[in-house]
């Protein structure tokens, strides 16, 4: 039997009527969610999830994982929705260095704090739980600043919005009327706060954030802020220790179908496929995290083993090899503020890695030089 997902209403826009779509509360009904399309994936996919926080006891410093992890997470959430920054921007941009498209940079530094505003507020017994208004207070930093600022950042849409087309009429998707948005956000508030759901956590995160993006309750980043609810989804209900998997990397190449697995709900009541799909992604990015994860613990492990085989090798240059993996890129500057030294010894460090061949030096001038973790970089940019 198929299953309506939701009602049409009539809304008037830009003097246009269209066919707005306001979905049910969750969960799925009439029928149910199908268990059977979804119970051996959703192991799978709890399995993967618990070999990846397995494989993160392999680094002596969860810290270089989170860095990386959380950084790819924000590059490329934000590069679905069109930015261009790279890895080795945001990188530069940490060290210091000029970035030539320094407002895409921007908004995945805004991505960043914004998911640390709302982990910080979980993790906090004092802290907002995950609810509407601390959704807007992370969608309020999220355009800080940068393209969208005048999109009211922080609240609810006033305002009727829609997706793809140049105008109401021609678009591909007519999301609820603003009126309807503050009902509909408690609704799926009170869904992920209800304990009696016998639903798995992987697939009750796959429905919210179906169901925030079927809202789209702010006027732009509802891409981003649906996201970043996976994400602390994951930890809140115990999927993940720390967010170390970044599921963008899979949407961003699974583009199309995401967003037809996410229109067929609307369309074809096809809760099941966008639920499959979804749990797929996951175990396809924490098998790829774990991966990761490896080849990083391998090479900062061979390059560990270099430099204490090095006559030349002292405290300093052994303190400056265990801060490059959340200090890919830099100048013997900030070597120097990092190991609070003088110039000379933060130098002679920099020195001793540069000829071991860890770090490369970038400019290839005598004054003001630059240097990179290459391999580090190249890893994570894969």
């Amino acid at each position: 039997m198929k299953r309506s997902t939701g009602a049409y209403v009539i809304s008037t826009t830009l003097g246009e009527s269209v066919q707005a779509f306001v979905p049910y509360p969750l969960p799925p009904a009439k029928p149910a969610l199908a268990g059977e399309s979804y119970l051996a994936q959703n192991r799978e996919s709890e399995l993967a999830l618990a070999r990846l926080s397995g494989v993160s006891g392999l680094v002596p410093s969860a810290d270089w994982l989170l860095y990386s992890a959380i950084r790819k997470e924000a590059l490329l959430t934000s590069q679905i929705e069109g930015t261009q920054a790279t890895l080795t921007d945001l990188f530069d941009e940490e060290a210091g260095f000029a970035v030539s498209n320094s407002a895409d940079v921007e908004e995945v530094t805004n991505y960043l704090r914004a998911f640390r505003l709302v982990q910080d507020n979980l993790r906090d017994p004092g802290g907002l739980p995950i609810s509407v208004r601390l959704l807007c207070d992370a969608h309020r930093l999220l355009l800080d600043g940068v393209r969208g600022a005048g999109k009211q950042p922080g609240e609810l849409r006033r305002s009727q919005n829609w997706i793809g087309g140049t105008r109401p009429g021609n678009a591909a998707y007519v999301p609820p009327p603003s009126d309807r948005v503050p009902e509909l956000i408690g609704d799926m508030e009170r869904f992920i706060h209800d304990t009696s759901s016998a639903l798995p956590p992987l697939v009750k995160i796959a429905l919210v954030h179906a169901q925030f993006e079927t809202i789209h309750p702010f006027l732009d980043g509802n891409g981003r802020i649906g996201r970043l609810l996976i994400a602390v989804l994951l930890e809140h209900w115990g999927m993940l220790p720390e967010p170390l998997m970044y599921l963008s990397g899979y949407l961003k190449q699974h583009q199309l179908e995401y967003y037809r697995r996410l229109s067929i709900i609307r369309t074809e009541g096809g809760w099941e496929s966008w639920v499959t799909f979804f749990l797929e992604g996951v175990a396809a990015a924490a098998t790829d995290a774990e991966r990761s994860i490896i080849a990083i613990a391998s090479l900062v492990a061979a390059d560990r083993r270099r430099l204490l085989e090095s006559p030349k090798a002292g405290p300093a240059s052994y303190r400056l090899f265990e801060l490059l993996p959340m200090m890919p890129r830099f100048t013997i500057e900030r070597v120097r503020q990092k190991l609070e030294t003088s110039f000379p010894t933060a130098s002679a460090a920099v020195k001793v890695l540069e000829d071991l061949g860890i770090v490369t030096e970038m400019t290839g001038q005598k004054k003001n030089r630059s240097y990179s973790y290459q391999a580090y970089i190249e890893l994570l940019s894969r």
